[in-house]
């Protein structure tokens, strides 16, 4: 039986682009039919329907092959346990073109040293983006969600509430927003109104 080359491709995001993961492949020799892909899931999901796919092609004497690690897996032990599955299938393992047999000592040495530094390097990756959110907030970078109608809108939406020509399903359409929207807006507007009242009275 002839061994086959079944390619694999990951990126995390909806707007990353798979094109140069695929050209890598094909270059490795990867039949454009054989390519796997997960679009916009990230490696810690492991609920991935390309890899899940790629998987259950390989067959023994097959070789997977991935751009990198850290398209296949995220943690240690995600990569172990599909180190594992590779292993009892008689299946090796393409990182860019080098072959790790999962099954051999020091393969398997260097595809678990691989793996606890892709894991590290998602780790670091988290830790500078809660650094740079909290040095951020600390400046005043992060206002937390920004209101979905302008003082404007909110206003307009108001007085058309109270001319009672609308429903709040009409008003929420009109204004491209959600029904619980409309409603916390009115809300705002009724405590700012009887807030207005009580400071009026007390002057008098």
């Amino acid at each position: 039986m002839t061994a086959t080359l079944i390619g694999y491709a990951r990126c995390s995001t909806d707007e990353q682009d798979l094109t140069a993961q695929r050209q890598l492949l094909l270059g490795l020799g990867v039949a454009p039919d054989r390519i796997y892909l997960d679009h916009g899931l990230t490696g810690a999901n492991r609920n991935r329907p390309g890899l899940n796919q790629a998987l259950a092609a390989v067959r023994s004497g097959d070789t997977l092959v991935v751009p990198k690690l850290d398209r296949l897996a995220r943690s240690v032990p995600d990569a172990r346990a599909i180190g594992d599955s590779l292993v009892a299938r008689d299946v090796k393992l393409s990182l860019g073109g080098t072959i790790y047999d999962p099954a051999d000592p020091m393969g398997k040495m260097f595809f678990n040293i691989l793996a606890t530094f892709a894991e590290f390097e998602v780790d670091l990756l988290r830790l500078r983006t809660r650094e740079g959110m909290a040095i951020a907030r600390a400046k005043g970078r992060l206002r937390g969600e920004q209101p979905k109608l302008s003082a404007r809108q909110q206003a307009h939406l108001v007085q058309l509430h109270q001319i009672g020509q609308h429903t709040i399903a009409e008003l929420a359409e009109l204004f491209s927003v959600s029904r619980p929207t409309v409603y916390r807006v009115l809300e705002r507007a009724r405590g700012t109104s009887t807030s207005t009242s009580l400071s009026a009275g007390n002057a008098t």
